[in-house]
């Protein structure tokens, strides 16, 4: 019986060693196992890691070297024309620096020389005694004289095409080729509307009052490729005075243009949607068109503007005596 009964321990005991070991060998296995799947994320991470730095490479690679740093997909006028301080969020004194880019200065002289012209052929169209006697947003169109309306026109959309050329077959010369090509096409399909109703070749002319502010804005960086912050006084003389005034008439044409007589074409076109619709009934004229087109333009303008006010008082209040006493 004793025999028996010890026969029947040792049983039990193999039993539970064995039992023991299969749970430990089947827990190594796990380890092993999880140990492997570990190994095989972070490789597969680390893999993800270098490809992401490779196409990072490539595409800083593809960039003009003097082309100013990305700020996202989509940047605004301001962070393309601006020295921005992105911790802060405060536009800092002067212009971006540039390094010689034949792409980009190459373009910048063709827009420079051909704007020119759009310029003076506008300001031929218009009664300029009338202009400045107007009493009423409606007299604008009275002064329009529209003599050469032909040239203006035939000039300014062979400006366009060309340029949309140039930034196709050289992308490099700007920093948005993609956007200013949309721009472009709007710009020309826009322009068909005065082509087809004579009664609005006004608003032609006064739309492309902006491109004044264009050239001065080019300017800004054709001529102050050093950077230089506008109100610096010890520099030589003929370069502050051609850096301040150049910075002076940009900012006065910003807001005559942009922030005054654009939302005026703006008014001046709701006017006439409505009394279109007395008149004829008709929901859907041309104005119906044209609204939320020049609408976009103005919005367009409105945060652009709001974007360059803001970041100037955050930069003065942060340290507006500094910049003060600096003469920046």
């Amino acid at each position: 019986m004793n025999s028996i009964r010890m026969t029947s321990r040792l049983d039990t005991a193999t039993s539970t060693t064995i039992d023991n070991g299969e749970r430990r060998i089947s827990s190594s296995n796990n380890a092993i196992s999880s140990m492997k799947n570990g190994r095989q994320r972070s490789a597969a991470a680390a893999t993800t890691s270098i490809r992401k730095r490779i196409r990072d490479q490539l595409r800083r690679r593809r960039r003009s070297n003097s082309a100013p740093p990305r700020y996202g997909r989509r940047s605004s006028l301001l962070k393309e024309h601006y020295c921005i301080d992105q911790e802060k969020r405060i536009v800092l004194p002067g212009v971006p620096k540039h390094e010689a880019d034949w792409a980009r200065d190459g373009h910048d002289l063709f827009n420079l020389v051909v704007l020119i012209p759009v310029i003076v052929l506008n300001i031929m169209n218009w009664n300029w005694d009338a202009l400045l006697s107007m009493t009423s947003v409606r007299d604008v169109s009275d002064a329009w004289t529209g003599e050469w309306f032909l040239t203006f026109y035939t000039y300014v959309q062979s400006y366009f095409l060309a340029d949309l050329a140039w930034i196709l077959l050289i992308p490099s010369c700007v920093r948005s080729p993609k956007t200013i090509l949309q721009h472009h096409v709007a710009t020309m399909l826009y322009m068909l509307i005065p082509w087809f109703y004579p009664e609005l070749r006004f608003f032609m002319g006064a739309a492309l009052s902006v491109e004044v502010n264009t050239w001065f804005l080019i300017s800004r960086r054709v001529f102050n490729k050093q950077g230089f912050p506008c109100w610096t006084i010890d520099l030589p003389p003929f370069v502050s005075i051609r850096i301040k005034l150049i910075s002076i008439f940009f900012y006065l044409t910003w807001f005559t243009i942009r922030i005054f007589i654009y939302p005026l074409i703006l008014w001046d076109f709701v006017k006439r949607y409505y009394e279109t619709v007395q008149q004829t009934g008709n929901l859907a004229n041309i104005y119906a068109a044209i609204l939320p087109l020049h609408s976009c333009f103005v919005i367009l303008n409105i945060k652009w503007t709001q974007e360059l006010i803001m970041s100037k008082i955050r930069y003065f209040k942060r340290g507006g005596k500094d910049a003060v006493s600096k003469g920046l």
